[in-house]
């Protein structure tokens, strides 16, 4: 039997599970013993090891339905990310929230495009210029143009070619709906718009990473701008 502190006795179990699972003791798709043989072997009570793992369920470490036993998780930057959306949304409701949001998007997709600009290959710069052109073409179309200039940024966020940076993407995309929905609506900011994405797409086509980053940051901020001017006159 392990010996485990009376303290705070779940977290100690899923500290345990959790070590197994990381080891690759218990790999991904096996499944755990019953709770009755973990009670057992823990020495703690029934509360203490679902708890536990309800814990390693929130970590997106294991899958739990009804009538069968835990199963270890194939582990997925979409399950982190889905882990974290709630306390996002919560910090989204306020402005300072808001503001730390659009601070942190700022840095990763300056970041990002310069990395485009120095990795895209050929191919590569087809698909930002397909997304351009589609972004283009839906300008006077608001429903269409958000989805555009979503897919344009997405492109961009493809060329690394890091799971990471997509799914990071999309979910800052899924949390600043709101920006988007408020800005895009503003007279004239689509065709602002896609200036500022054309000037990023000629950017990356040049293969230079500083241009494609100033044009990125300086897209980024007449947003966030119009997005406080706007929140303004409605309060």
């Amino acid at each position: 039997m392990i010996a485990i502190k009376r303290a705070k006795l779940f977290e100690q179990v899923a500290e345990v599970l959790e070590r197994r699972i990381r080891d690759h003791d218990l790999p991904a798709g096996a499944e755990l013993p019953s709770e009755r043989d973990l009670m057992k072997e823990f020495g703690v009570g029934r509360p203490a090891v679902r708890e536990a793992l309800f814990h390693l369920q929130r970590m997106g470490l294991l899958e739990m339905r009804p009538g069968a036993r835990a199963q270890v998780a194939i582990p997925s930057v979409q399950a982190v990310m889905q882990s974290v959306a709630g306390s996002a949304r919560y910090l989204l409701s306020a402005s300072e929230g808001i503001k730390h949001f659009q601070e942190a998007r700022m840095l990763f997709e300056t970041g990002l495009v310069r990395d485009a600009a120095r990795l895209a290959s050929d191919a590569d710069i087809r698909q930002v210029k397909a997304a351009l052109d589609d972004n283009r073409d839906s300008i006077g179309d608001i429903r269409r143009f958000e989805q555009s200039d979503v897919g344009f940024h997405f492109a961009i966020a493809t060329v690394p070619k890091n799971p990471i940076y997509t799914t990071l993407h999309s979910a800052i995309v899924e949390w600043l709906v709101d920006q988007r929905h408020v800005t895009l609506s503003y007279p004239g900011q689509n065709k602002v718009a896609y200036k500022a994405h054309a000037a990023i797409y000629e950017a990356i086509a040049d293969r230079d990473p500083d241009a494609a980053a100033k044009e990125m940051r300086e897209h980024l901020e007449q947003v966030s701008d119009l997005y406080w001017k706007v929140r303004e006159t409605l309060t």
